[in-house]
Formats: C-alpha cells, structure tokens, sequence
C-alpha cells in the first residue's frame, strides 16, 4: 500500500485557534494536514508562524477555535478529556526541546512513568519494556542514574524511550534536537529516523534546523499560521 493510499493516523480539517484576549491572537488559520503512516515530516517556519501550536493541536494537547482534528478516523473534538487522554496515552509519544525528565527519579523510572498512567503493564513488565528500549537507544548502563548525571544528548535519549514506552505509532517531537550541540543533535536524528525508517513508526518534529528538514521525507512549511509549502522529499518507507 502506498503512503498516499494509506488511512490517515492524523488529520487536521480547517483548523484554527485563537487565544482570547483584549486583542484575540490567531496561532493557526484554516489547517488542513494529513498524517499518514510511515512518514518522516518536519514542521518549519519562522518563529511565531505556528509550528509548535500546529504540534500540539496534532498532539491534542490544546484544542481548535474551530475545525476539527480526526485520530484513526475518530473526530477528537467531541471526545471527553478521559477519551483524549487515552488516546494521547496510546497513539502519540511526545518529545519536547527540553526533555522534561523528573529529576527524582530514575532514567528507567522516567520511562515507565506512561506504562504506569495507562496501567496496562505490572511492575515487572514494565521495568522490563523500559530496560529493552533504554538498551536499544545505547543507555543499558545508565538505567538507575539520574538524569543530572546525563549528557543533554543522553537525556534526549532518555526521553524518546519515555515517548515509545506505551508503542504509540506516532511521535510528535518539538524542537528535539534545538538544545543540542551538533554531535548530540546528528544521534538523535538518527534515532528518530531509525523509528520511521527501521521500526515502522510516524515522526512528526518541528525544527528551526533547515539541514535537518531536508533530510527527512516530507516537509510542511507554515507562514503567519498558515501552510505554505506541503512536499515530498521522498515516498514514506514501507514496512517489511
């Protein structure tokens, strides 16, 4: 199946949200966007074109003014917060800029933090999920540190296997690599590209870095809140 034929896992449809004010703030206007499996995209433009406000409305972390956004075909906006929540729980892993890791606990303790809000896993299971993702993004030895005693790229690290704790299909990464010196931020791209390209997922990152949009397989482009440019740098890769 190809990507263009493929059900959406996200869709935004005519969405717009303004903050309330003395002087109302338009973030985004009128975005129409599909996610589709697979897919690598960045998000790009200046700042205060909207791209951040765009992830977290994708990531139902704020709700629309107006329009709607669908998640497997479900229109979000008539869902209760306890549906949303489930929804974010299990569809969507989140890395930020700033890798908001709890600073009392333990790097395999960060990671379980999402197995622990769904309840799915017991202890066990869920220290043992935590273990395999940690090894596989090369921090087995630092799994009962805290996080102060990472480097920032090891904290990242840390927090794209707090994102695919609970094996969400999608990842929406904000700025993920924005705090990062330069080697740091060439191992972390390779880990989210490696999440598309290796083990099936979607990556959706907003990035100021246009070497790095370039790279990844699809660019969407927003100006004054709205879309300006939606290309293809090549076909989303297709599972084995």
């Amino acid at each position: 199946m190809s990507s263009d034929a493929a059900a959406p896992l996200i869709e935004a449809r005519k969405v717009t949200r303004i903050l309330p004010g003395i002087v109302p703030t338009t973030l985004v206007r009128d975005i129409d966007l599909v996610i589709r499996p697979h897919e690598f995209v960045a998000i790009t433009g200046p700042s205060g074109s909207g791209k951040s406000s765009l992830l977290y409305l994708l990531g139902l972390l704020d709700m629309p003014t107006s329009g709607e956004v669908l998640v497997e075909g479900k229109v979000t906006t008539v869902m209760t917060e306890d549906e949303r929540a489930l929804a974010r729980l299990t569809m969507l892993g989140f890395v930020f800029q700033f890798h908001f890791l709890l600073p009392e606990l333990t790097v395999i303790g960060n990671v379980m933090l999402p197995m622990r809000a769904l309840g799915r896993l017991d202890r066990d299971a869920m220290r043992a999920r935590g273990e395999m993702l940690l090894s596989s993004l090369g921090l087995g030895d630092h799994m009962d540190k805290r996080p102060d005693q990472l480097s920032g790229g090891q904290r990242q690290r840390v927090a794209v296997a707090r994102a695919l704790a609970n094996e969400p299909p999608v990842i929406l990464a904000d700025e993920p690599t924005g705090s990062l010196d330069s080697k740091s931020s060439a191992q972390v791209f390779e880990v989210l590209r490696d999440l598309v390209h290796g083990q099936g997922k979607t990556v959706v990152a907003v990035t100021h870095d246009a070497a790095m949009a370039e790279r990844m397989d699809r660019h969407v482009e927003l100006l004054d809140g709205r879309i300006v440019r939606d290309e293809m740098h090549r076909l989303a890769p297709q599972p084995a």
